[in-house]
């Protein structure tokens, strides 16, 4: 067989994101299989080269996984300059993205990038003219899409279990702690405006493609946003004033005529299977998605339950429900698209899920925000090169 290797600049591994799912479960997953097989005798191998601010944690990360030592830097203009680098990859803060990806695309890099990729529609859209232009491939993290439950339900659209499908109802969130009594599990930037904190930034984008690739484009939003814990604890435990919304609750048209209805939060107590459900319901049967399972009810054996306030539930409703067999293995997500970008960079695979893709959530995370400061629902322009 024969190795062909791609050298991946990876900034941002020191980050929770960065470093359990693209290092550890993505690119090392990929090196621990022997590598990513191209067919007739080629595999595809990874060598990561680390890339932050912080070089004790970058050379503590190489020396746990057993990586040259040497390919750890600070300095990320010359990690660029470095012929022997074929891929850019950015999992910053969403503030630093940008002008990175710009410097990446501008030395001649492929870009994968986690989302947003910019702080405004217009940014979003240059590093997609300028990587078309320059001729490198790109793609943006998306997910979602590659998770069990998604895939059993896309496999069910596909399937024409739904018919003719009527609405679609995301809940999205858990409670995160403020950080006095009990230490919060995001970081504390999340919930700073200023710096490019906010669940609409944060969410929007995935709501966009989950909504794009399984049932059709947005066409309108009406978004209300909230902040609601005003204040919070940073990492030092001192106290600073949330400018960043923790909460939105969108109204999404579908072309079709399809109606989703996404709650984001923050700040809500979870009373579901998982963190994040998506129900949708069809003229023919109706499914309820997590991240891992998927559970189905089809007309023939949906019950006719009747409003009487003043008589107890005798049935329980969630026991309707059948749950949709795996009939497959699933690799985690970020490893499965992982693999199909790096299979676009070496064999130039089909791959949509590009930086225009990308400047289609920050699109929709930007008109939320302007639909919630205007309190009226907004027309979702299509976007093109």
């Amino acid at each position: 067989m024969t190795r062909r290797v791609v050298r991946i600049a990876m900034n941002g591994v020191t980050g929770r994101m960065g470093y359990r799912q693209h290092l550890v479960r993505s690119i090392l997953a990929i090196r621990e299989q022997g590598g990513l097989d191209l067919g007739d005798g080629d595999v595809l191998w990874p060598e990561p080269v680390l890339v932050g601010r912080r070089e004790h944690a970058l050379k503590a990360l190489a020396e746990r996984h057993g990586l040259d030592p040497a390919a750890v830097s600070c300095d990320l203009d010359a990690v660029l300059a470095d012929e022997s680098i074929d891929v850019y990859f950015d999992a910053q803060v969403t503030s630093a993205r940008e002008a990175a990806i710009r410097k990446a695309i501008a030395a001649g890099k492929h870009i994968y990038t986690e989302k947003p990729t910019a702080t405004g529609l217009e940014g979003a859209l240059e590093l997609a003219r300028l990587a078309r232009d320059a001729g490198v491939k790109h793609g943006v993290v998306q997910d979602k899409l590659f998770l069990p439950g998604l895939l059993k339900l896309k496999r069910l659209i596909d399937g024409g279990f739904f018919g003719r499908i009527l609405s679609v109802r995301g809940e999205f969130g858990y409670w995160v702690f403020e950080g006095d009594w009990q230490q919060a599990q995001r970081p504390s930037w999340n919930y700073r405006a200023e710096d490019g904190g906010g669940i609409v930034v944060d969410m929007f984008p995935h709501w966009e493609y989950v909504l794009h690739e399984l049932f059709g484009p947005v066409r309108t939003v009406q978004a209300v946003t909230a902040t609601h814990i005003p204040q919070r604890w940073d990492e030092q435990g001192k106290p600073y004033e949330a400018t960043a919304d923790d909460a939105a609750y969108g109204v999404f048209q579908l072309d079709g005529g399809i109606v989703a209805q996404i709650n984001s939060s923050w700040a809500v107590r979870v009373n579901r299977d998982e963190l994040v459900e998506f129900q949708v319901d069809g003229t023919e049967g109706s499914a309820v998605a997590g991240l891992r399972t998927c559970r189905v009810q089809h007309r023939s054996v949906t019950p006719k339950p009747v409003w009487n306030p003043d008589l107890p539930v005798t049935e329980s409703f969630r026991d309707q429900w059948q749950e949709v067999p795996d009939n497959e293995e699933f690799d985690n997500g970020f490893k499965a698209q992982w693999e199909l970008f790096l299979r676009h960079v070496a064999l130039d695979e089909p791959y949509t899920w590009d930086l225009l893709a990308g400047a289609r959530g920050v699109q929709l995370a930007e008109l939320g925000l302007a639909s919630a400061a205007e309190g009226r629902r907004l027309d979702v322009p299509e976007l093109s090169l």
